[in-house]
């Protein structure tokens, strides 16, 4: 259980005071799982660009330093490069993919263009153990592991030894054991790679000698005090969603400041089925965590935003504009508040903007970004460092229930993005019947958890069904599944076909608004898990 914050710490020193591992982005899409992977060894850990400087480094004081994969070839005319302060430092240095190649090239070694690009799966044989220290020791024989390049090191730098290699790729692994240098040209940090997860635990607890003191009691701990720190005595205003991240928030927001805290829940009219009053549920005066809650019915204005707007980053832009104006409406309420609280956790920031700069964005994200500055008040975001996986573990810890905790995603946009085309009344109030269909079906037939997102989408198109003896020409309803460990990428869920087929026949017989019900068998990629 550990953290790994986008942004650099602030003024009043680093996040974390103990071990840590510093992970240089060079524009990976899987960087954050390499983060992920070395906090689940109780390491703290944070992603920084590859071009930091020489000071923040050596401030950040790191026991070792991965180098991410990345977009770019070494074999350019001006390729991302390796601080020459890394090589420096004298601690443990571990490149993955891009980072071998860049590893190998600036330290007097070799590297081309393949003739065959390798991407997916690939087995290397492991080299003795003694090449590489402690890395591959006793893992022996072949790994089946996840490649994904289009260079190759052709000749190793003074010092080094091979220590993997594969059909396409004599050098798949290189170390140096004695300066404690390794590279990797497969991906250690995705779930395809055997050992993977192991080979970065050799690395960041063996190799670099980081305790495991990351843990979720450490996590709110650190965040209760910070909290207490950055707050004082003032009033804190928070956007309660109603969703886990805000949820845990407002949890870990309660322990810190208890009534300094107030909570505004604006229902913009394009939630789940009853989510309002299970939001009031959970957080009312009878809860085990109770707060100051505000509940603001702003559906009507939210539609009104939506009239006549089709595209999807129009819908999500229009919303973001009317919860600007509405929340700072509310929280203007709030007797002198002078902290904003968001939930923004550590996905958010990487996907609107990588690290490195290279990565790139997939959407933008429905925030309050604004806010502070219309009205004169300071930022908080206690969950920025932690991946969902944490924050429902914080959430677990704090006592928040556990059905609310491992609920699954919903965008912030709510149900707008789940209506293709033009977000009109009807059309909301035929998805949230179906959407809540397909959802009970699934925990009835004991699905619900086995699956990491459940949902139906609304299309605006008009098919012919049958009802009794009647025609009916109406829309149609798309139902999707997936099943997925990081969201980055997703396979559909092959839901059995009689819970399908339950979820259909409720929908079409008892939705008077649809036709014909579909599902969805693509992944991730190549489309995404919402639709819009």
């Amino acid at each position: 259980m550990n953290s790994a914050p986008q942004q650099p710490p602030a003024a009043d020193g680093p996040a974390h005071g103990g071990d840590r591992i510093l992970i240089l982005d060079f524009g990976s899409q899987t960087t954050q799982l390499i983060a992920r992977r070395v906090r689940e060894h109780g390491v703290y850990c944070e992603i920084r660009p590859f071009g930091i400087g020489a000071e923040a480094l050596r401030a950040f004081a790191p026991r070792g330093i991965i180098l991410s994969g990345g977009p770019d070839t070494v074999t350019a005319d001006a390729p991302p490069r390796i601080g020459d302060a890394v090589f420096e430092c004298g601690v443990p240095v571990l490149g993955i993919c891009y980072g071998m190649q860049a590893m190998a090239l600036q330290l007097g070694g070799a590297v081309e263009r393949s003739n065959r690009s390798e991407f997916g799966h690939a087995r290397v044989q492991v080299a003795d153990g003694r090449a590489s220290g402690s890395l591959f020791e006793g893992l022996g024989g072949t790994l089946d592991v996840w490649m994904s390049h289009g260079d190759k090191v052709t000749e190793l730098p003074r010092g080094f030894e091979v220590a993997a290699a594969s059909g396409n790729a004599p050098i798949a692994a290189m170390a140096d054991a004695k300066r404690r240098l390794f590279g990797l040209q497969f991906h250690p940090e995705v779930t395809h790679t055997e050992c993977g997860g192991e080979l970065l635990r050799r690395f960041v607890r063996d190799v670099a000698g980081c305790g495991g003191d990351w843990t979720v009691g450490n996590i709110i701990d650190h965040a209760v005090a910070r909290i207490r720190e950055q707050v004082g005595g003032e009033s804190v205003v928070l956007g309660l969603s109603g969703g886990v991240d805000s949820s845990v928030v407002a949890a870990l927001l309660s322990r810190a400041v208890g009534d300094q805290l107030a909570c505004v829940f604006v229902d913009n009219g394009l939630l789940r089925k009853n989510e309002a009053a299970e939001v009031q549920a959970a957080f009312g005066a009878s809860n085990v965590l109770p707060i100051n809650l505000r509940m603001v019915d702003a559906g009507d204005e939210f539609l009104r935003a939506l009239a006549g707007v089709g595209a999807p980053e129009a819908k999500r832009k229009a919303i973001g504009r009317t919860f600007v104006e509405v929340f700072e409406r509310e929280a203007a309420r709030v007797q002198d508040a002078r902290w904003l609280a968001q939930g923004t956790i550590y996905p958010d920031v990487i996907e609107s903007a990588g690290a490195s700069g290279h990565a790139r964005v997939i959407k933008s994200h429905h925030n309050v970004g604004g806010l502070p500055e219309r009205m004169n008040l300071r930022l908080l975001e206690p969950l920025r460092d932690l991946f969902k996986d944490e924050v429902r573990k914080v959430g677990l810890a704090l006592g928040l229930p556990e059905q609310l905790i491992h609920r699954h995603p919903f965008p912030g946009p709510g149900l707008a993005v789940r209506v293709l085309g033009e977000v009109r009344r009807e059309h909301l109030d035929v998805l949230r019947e179906a959407d809540a269909i397909f959802l009970d079906e699934l925990r009835r037939a004991d699905w619900y958890h086995k699956v990491s997102q459940a949902f139906a989408v609304y299309l605006p198109v008009r098919s012919v069904g049958v009802v009794g003896d009647a025609r009916r020409y109406e829309h149609v309803i798309a139902l999707r599944a997936v099943e997925t460990t990081d969201f980055m990428t997703a396979r559909w869920a092959a839901l059995p076909h009689d819970l399908l087929a339950r979820a259909s026949n409720r929908i079409v017989n008892e939705i008077s608004g649809v036709s014909r019900v579909v599902y969805d068998v693509t992944g991730k990629p190549p489309g995404t898990i919402e639709w819009e």
